[in-house]
């Protein structure tokens, strides 16, 4: 990616890009954007550059966007363990409360995968919401979910849609990690895919390069919504939120490079994921650690309840503070508003010399070692060491 954004045609400066640009975007941006959607989204007919929105980030799209389709104190509906950045966003600038849809981990008749979204819990929690008084506007998900690793299929989306429809509700579909699917054997489905939505001028989609592209310090995001009067209200917020010209020319021409794309960076990209994703989960399954096994994103799942007695949030926040201590930064399941406790968010998309250990799997407790899955699993052996005193002193005392 340095490479490429230092080739010379990035390299171009004219006095139109050292003026204020178009609040919604440079046209030339916003025409490259609709045409590169288009193609990886797999849109039957060409997106229309009016309808969309570039700002400095998809939190500032998020934020902006929540602002405009609801008063303060007014709330939106969102599956739980989510993208703990939506809770800060939402309320940000107009105040908008989440009504948290809990998913439950326990595989059951009713509910055969972990944290699976069903219309019912919809219903149920937009149902309790309204019993509670809450003015309820619209349905937020990301696909594929962070920190689940899920990716929707194309009739849970139709699902959801029509549920949302049903009810009048927005639908905002974050989908930022949409090019970062790395098993063949899944399929992403974007929402601007479908042939017909339930609901158009009510569906709304944010996309960016912050992970797709690993290039966060852009601060890039883009809405693309059918709506025209939500994306006017939403391109006011260029006046606080736009992009330097200078960058959105860089920008363009990295998206116009769909040769280098396809035939460079995403085979190298997701080859990289794949492996370090493999490495990871092969350690985590030799340490007996139960996962969600999913193959997109730059994260994992990972269940550590058996490492906590009793298994509350309080001991999840010492296990974190634990990770802390050892130079680990593990995101605990508090943070994505997970109403179990014992669940952690591992990022894997990590260059394999930080990740791995030189010596063998067998020799980590004889050797030292800084690499992070070593200190991961030495923290792991701390706590189940602890445990064990902890479990003496208590038979003990009885």
């Amino acid at each position: 990616m340095t490479e490429r954004l230092s080739q010379s045609d990035m390299n171009y400066i004219e006095d139109d890009l050292l003026q204020y640009p178009d609040w919604r975007g440079q046209p030339f941006l916003r025409e490259e954007v609709a045409r590169f959607l288009t193609y990886y989204c797999k849109v039957p007919d060409q997106l229309d550059p009016e309808n969309v929105v570039v700002l400095n980030g998809c939190s500032s799209v998020f934020s902006t966007l929540a602002m405009v389709l609801c008063d303060p104190g007014e709330a939106f509906l969102i599956p739980t363990p989510f993208y703990g950045g939506f809770a800060f966003s939402a309320c940000l600038y107009s105040k908008v409360e989440l009504i948290l849809v809990h998913l439950d981990s326990e595989v059951t008749d009713a509910n055969p995968c972990p944290f699976r979204l069903t219309v019912d819990k919809l219903e149920q929690a937009l149902l309790e919401a309204r019993l509670a008084g809450k003015k309820v506007r619209g349905l937020i998900l990301i696909n594929p979910q962070n920190p689940l690793g899920d990716v929707y299929c194309r009739d849970s989306l139709q699902e959801y849609l029509k549920f949302a429809k049903r009810y009048n509700l927005h639908v905002i579909i974050d989908e930022i990690y949409m090019l970062s699917v790395f098993d063949e054997s899944i399929t992403f489905h974007s929402v601007l895919s479908m042939d017909s939505l339930p609901d158009p001028n009510r569906t709304h989609v944010i996309w960016g390069t912050s992970k797709d592209f690993g290039i966060s310090g852009f601060r890039f995001g883009v809405l693309y919504t059918h709506n025209k009067e939500v994306a006017s209200a939403v391109s006011s917020f260029g006046y606080l939120h736009g992009i330097s010209g200078i960058a959105q020319h860089k920008l363009y021409r990295l998206l116009q490079d769909r040769e280098w794309i396809d035939k460079v960076y995403l085979p190298t990209y997701r080859s990289r994921l794949q492996k370090a994703h493999g490495y990871v989960t092969q350690k985590l399954e030799a340490l007996g650690i139960p996962f969600l096994n999913r193959g997109s994103g730059l994260y994992i799942w990972i269940n550590l309840k058996s490492y906590l007695d009793p298994c509350t949030f309080e001991e999840e926040l010492l296990l974190h503070r634990r990770f802390l201590d050892h130079k680990l930064m593990l995101s605990r399941g508090k943070t994505y508003m997970c109403k179990e406790p014992g669940w952690f968010c591992v990022t894997f998309a990590e260059k394999p010399l930080w990740l791995k250990e030189e010596t063998s799997f067998g020799e980590w407790t004889e050797q030292k070692n800084t690499r992070a899955m070593h200190r991961f699993y030495h923290v792991l052996l701390e706590q189940k060491q602890d445990l064990i005193v902890k479990q003496l002193e208590d038979a003990q005392r009885e």
